[in-house]
């Protein structure tokens, strides 16, 4: 019998993992996306095989640990190799995945300063109706890469507990790399900018959305509604679905994304450090 083993992921195992990613294409829409790239990132793609050869795993080890595993050998495999890459900033994986992965790894890794427990995983695959109103979207252009990032910061420390620009020396010019390649939406109303999301990993399946945000002081006007809506409509002319995550404590947003008729489809955990 062949013993159960993780291996990089090879350009002869590609068909074998994307199948087993497509059974939560949501959950694993980032690995999905990692695999499709053509950068240094996929050197750090796993796949866990069983003693049938058959893969019952899949994780990545950079900035972010990433995982997907269908039964626990694959997470305690994944864990003894995590001591080769510990300085992550963050692990992010389907709850039950992450909360077992972070009991077998705890004993040795340096603490988390914040647990994010419950992040609910949402779909939509058909367009709200978009209202009409004053706000209208657009892809944001480089003349405003400067509020662009100062607004993506402010949700990432509200999200996230962390301001990206004083860790991250590249944040800016990540920001504006993206508005280069059309990834960045913003909607405008009474002249000014007033929301911001932004197009993340995608596969087959789906699109996920990012760094949704609307200003706190535009907030409760329907701004993000409308917005979103838009957008919306927009991605799914490519994409046969959008994605999202979201903190389960985030109810304001959990019943903004229900009302616009996303439907929960899992959720994660995320670790950060």
């Amino acid at each position: 019998m062949i013993a159960a083993a993780v291996r990089p992921i090879g350009p002869q195992d590609e068909s074998a993992v994307r199948e087993f990613l497509a059974a939560e294409p949501y959950e694993n829409v980032y690995l999905d996306w990692l695999l499709s790239q053509r950068h240094s990132g996929r050197d750090h793609l796993y796949a866990f095989r069983d003693s049938r050869r058959s893969i019952q795993g899949v994780a990545f080890y950079g900035r972010q640990t990433v995982l997907a595993a269908n039964c626990n050998e694959a997470t305690e495999a994944f864990a003894v190799l995590a001591r080769d890459f510990d300085h992550e900033r963050m692990i992010c994986a389907p709850r039950d995945v992450a909360h077992e992965f972070w009991q077998r790894v705890q004993t040795w890794h340096r603490t988390p300063r914040l647990i994010r427990d419950r992040q609910p995983v949402f779909v939509l695959s058909k367009a709200p109706v978009a209202p009409r109103s004053g706000v209208r979207v657009r892809r944001a252009q480089q003349s405003e890469a400067d509020e662009v990032a100062r607004n993506s910061a402010a949700m990432i420390e509200q999200e996230l507990g962390y301001d990206p620009r004083r860790v991250a020396g590249d944040f800016f010019e990540n920001v504006a790399h993206m508005i280069a390649q059309g990834l960045w939406w913003v909607a405008t109303c009474e002249h000014r900018l007033c929301f911001f999301c932004h197009v993340g990993p995608s596969s087959r399946q789906t699109v996920q959305l990012q760094g949704v945000w609307t200003p706190p002081e535009l907030r409760r006007r329907g701004v993000a509604g409308d917005a979103l809506a838009q957008i919306i409509a927009r991605l799914l002319e490519g994409y046969p679905s959008v994605s999202l995550y979201v903190n389960d404590f985030n109810e304001a947003a959990v019943a903004l994304y229900r009302k616009l008729g996303f439907v929960e489809r899992g959720a994660l955990a995320t670790y950060l450090f």
